[in-house]
C-alpha cells in the first residue's frame, strides 16, 4: 500500500506572482513548476517554451567533428558504411534514421542488429573477416560501442574505422575509435547528458548537415532533421524512458504532433494495428503514455524474441502495402512477449514472496534456467515497481541440463532512487564479464560459479547506498487544490506542462 503526503510548496507568495503574472500561467500551475525546480519565471519560461532555437549545439559533443569529417568522406567516396544498432526501441529507432539520412544523401550503406542483444559479437573476429570480405571501410554504431574497447581497437587495426555514437555510462577507458559521441563521456562539455541513444544520432545528423549545407544557419538544419526524423526521436526516447525534460522535452514534444498525423507508413500501419490489435477501436491521442505502454512493446517485442530487424524494416517501408503485414507481425510477436512476461512474473513473484529476506537484502536478485534473456528486464521493472527496490533477474538459458560454474548468465537490472545500479556493478565488476547500461536500467553477463559472492557483495553495496533514504512507495501531491480552484480552466491548462515522463510526471 502506498503512502500518501502533501509536498510543501518550496516557492515564496512573491516566486509564485512572478511566475504566474509573467509566464501567463495560474498560481496553481506557478506552484507546480517552482516544486519542479523551475523557480524564476526565467526558468519557467524556458521550460514552458517549446522551440528548435533551445536545442544545444552538437558540436559540443566531444568528437563530433571527427564523425562529421570521416563520415562525409565515406559518404562523397561511397565507401560501404555498416550501421550496427542496438536491439531495443532506442536502438531500433537510431538505425532506422541513420540508414534513411545516408539513403536520402546517396550513401552506400547497410545496416545490422546483433541478435539477442548480443552487442560484442558484432565486433568479433568472424565478423570482422566477413566486413572485411564484403569490404565495409567504416563502422557506425547506434546505441552502443562505448563498452567494446578492444574490439574496436582490432577493427581499427584492420583498416575498418569505427565511430561510436552511444549514451551509456562510460566506465574505464574509451574505445580507440575514429570518434565516440557519446554526452556521458568524462571529458564531456555538452550541457544535457540525457540524451536517449536515437537523440545521440539526431545531434550527428544535425552536425552533418549543417557542415553539407554551410550556408543554411544551425537552426534552419535542426528543423529540416526534426520534420523529417523527429517522430522515431521521440519514440526512442520515450521507449528508453529518458528524462523529458531540457533538450528531451522539445524531442517529444515535436515528435508527438508528427506523429499525431504521421505520413510515415510504418508508423500510419503500426498505429492502425494497435487499433486491432486492442480493446481502443477510436483514434487515440498521441501521447508519451500511448508511445510508451502501446507502440513502444511491440517495437521492443522484435528484438527481445525475434528479430529486432524487422522493425528496422517497419520504419523503411516506403508504403503501407509493404509496413502492414509487418506492423500485423510485431503485434503477434508482442503476444508472444506477453504470455512469456507473465509466466516469468508468476514464478518470480512466487519465489520473491517465499524466499526473500527483505530486511537483510535490500536488493533482489533471482535466477533460473528456463527464463527468456529477452524478457527478464521487462520482469525486472515490474518487479522494482512492485517491491519498490532494486531488481536483477539472470538467465541461464541455453546453458543444457548439465549446470557448470563456467556457464554464462545474461542478467538484467532496475533500481529505484537511491542506487547507481552501474555504479553498484562497478564495484563488483571483477565479478562480471560484463555490464553497462544506466543509472536507473543496467545489463550484465556473469559466471554460475560467480553469483553467490555478486549477491552478497551487491547486497553489501546496497545497504550502504541505502543507508537513512526512505523507500516504501509514497505517494507525493505536489498542490492542494481547493474546491474553487477545480474548474474545466484549470484542467485544460495543466496541458502546457506536457509532454509528461521521467522528471516531469502527470501532477498529482
Amino acid at each position: 500500500m502506498s503512502k500518501c503526503r502533501m509536498l510543501e510548496c518550496p516557492g515564496t507568495e512573491e516566486q509564485i506572482d512572478s511566475i504566474s503574472t509573467r509566464c501567463g500561467v495560474d498560481k496553481i500551475i506557478a506552484k507546480i513548476l517552482i516544486g519542479r525546480g523551475l523557480d524564476t519565471a526565467e526558468k519557467a519560461q524556458l521550460f514552458l517554451d517549446q522551440n528548435h532555437r533551445l536545442f544545444h549545439d552538437p558540436f559540443l559533443l566531444p568528437d563530433m567533428e571527427r564523425a562529421v569529417v570521416r563520415l562525409q568522406q565515406a559518404i562523397a567516396c561511397g565507401e560501404l558504411i555498416l550501421v550496427v544498432g542496438d536491439s531495443d526501441a532506442d536502438g531500433i529507432t537510431a538505425t532506422a534514421i541513420m540508414m534513411q539520412y545516408l539513403r536520402a544523401r546517396a550513401a552506400n550503406a547497410e545496416y545490422t542488429i546483433p541478435d539477442n542483444g548480443n552487442n560484442l559479437a558484432v565486433f568479433s573476429q568472424q565478423s570482422l573477416a566477413d566486413m572485411l570480405e564484403r569490404g565495409v571501410r567504416l563502422v557506425v554504431t547506434v546505441d552502443l560501442g562505448v563498452s567494446a574497447v578492444e574490439q574496436i581497437s582490432a577493427f581499427q587495426a584492420q583498416g575498418i574505422d569505427v565511430i561510436v555514437t552511444d549514451h551509456h555510462e562510460c566506465h574505464g577507458e574509451l574505445p580507440d575509435a575514429e570518434a565516440v559521441v557519446n554526452p556521458r563521456r568524462p571529458d564531456c562539455p555538452y550541457p544535457f547528458k540525457e540524451l536517449a541513444g536515437v537523440g545521440v544520432v539526431f545531434k550527428l545528423m544535425c552536425a552533418v548537415e549543417s557542415v553539407m549545407n554551410p550556408e543554411d544557419e544551425m537552426i534552419d538544419c535542426v528543423r529540416r532533421i526534426s520534420a523529417e526524423y523527429g517522430d522515431l526521436v521521440a519514440i526512442g526516447t520515450i521507449a528508453d524512458v529518458m528524462p523529458i525534460n531540457d533538450e528531451n522535452r522539445l524531442i517529444v514534444s515535436y515528435g508527438l504532433s508528427l506523429i499525431e498525423n504521421t505520413t510515415r507508413p510504418g508508423l500510419i500501419e503500426l498505429i492502425e494495428a494497435t487499433r486491432s490489435d486492442s480493446k481502443y477501436q477510436t483514434k487515440r491521442k498521441i501521447t508519451t503514455s500511448f508511445i510508451g505502454y502501446t507502440i513502444a512493446p511491440r517495437i521492443n517485442a522484435a528484438g527481445r524474441i525475434s528479430d529486432a530487424s524487422i522493425a528496422v524494416k517497419l520504419f523503411l517501408a516506403e508504403d503501407c502495402e509493404t509496413a502492414a503485414p509487418i506492423a500485423k507481425k510485431l503485434c503477434d510477436i508482442n503476444r508472444e512477449r506477453q504470455n512469456e512476461e507473465n509466466k516469468i512474473v508468476d514464478q518470480a513473484y512466487a519465489r520473491i514472496d517465499a524466499e526473500h529476506d527483505f530486511e537483510r537484502d535490500p536488493i533482489i536478485i533471482l535466477d533460473d534456467e528456463e527464463w527468456h534473456h529477452g524478457i527478464i528486464g521487462i520482469v525486472a521493472s515490474r518487479i522494482t515497481e512492485k517491491y519498490a527496490c532494486p531488481s536483477i533477474l539472470i538467465s541461464f538459458e541455453g546453458n543444457g541440463s548439465e549446470k557448470s560454474g563456467e556457464d554464462f548468465g545474461k542478467g538484467s537490472g532496475r533500481s529505484v532512487k537511491g542506487l547507481n545500479l552501474v555504479d553498484a556493478l562497478s564495484e563488483c565488476s571483477d565479478l562480471l564479464e560484463k555490464f553497462g547500461g544506466h543509472e536507473l536500467a543496467a545489463g550484465l553477463t556473469i559466471k554460475r560459479e560467480n553469483l553467490p559472492e555478486f549477491k552478497r557483495r551487491l547486497n553489501d553495496c546496497a545497504r550502504e547506498s541505502f543507508k537513512g533514504i526512505e523507500r516504501k512507495t509514497t505517494l507525493e501531491a505536489e498542490c492542494e487544490l481547493s474546491p474553487a480552484d477545480i474548474t474545466m480552466g484549470q484542467a485544460e491548462e495543466l496541458y502546457c506542462l506536457e509532454p509528461f515522463g521521467v522528471s516531469n510526471p502527470i501532477p498529482i
